[in-house]
């Protein structure tokens, strides 16, 4: 299957955003003062291990996108390059 150059570029652009998010989705239920995260002792709570589950299967999948994104974009490029002409060169008109 052939991506095109905004799909690829729009996959590419979803797992960076995925990563950005998602990282820093767990860095604030880490840092959770609220008492939704830890409970009074300071063990886990259950809505912190669902969370983090819903955390990590989206940054896994925003993941797995991004890398699909990544190589339509370096197809796409390796496709550009090999239809360049190559250019005369110098020394084959120097006779």
């Amino acid at each position: 299957m052939k991506l095109s150059r905004p799909v690829s570029w729009f996959l590419l652009a979803f797992g960076v955003w995925s990563w950005f998010i998602w990282i820093t989705f767990v860095k604030n239920l880490w840092q959770d003062g609220s008492g939704l995260a830890f409970d009074d002792a300071g063990d886990p709570t259950a809505y912190f291990w669902v969370h983090l589950l819903l955390a990590v299967a989206s940054f896994l999948l925003g993941t797995a996108i991004g890398v699909i994104g990544f190589r339509g974009v370096r197809a796409l490029r390796r496709e550009a390059a090999a239809h360049t002409p190559e250019p005369p060169s110098s020394s084959a008109s120097a006779s």
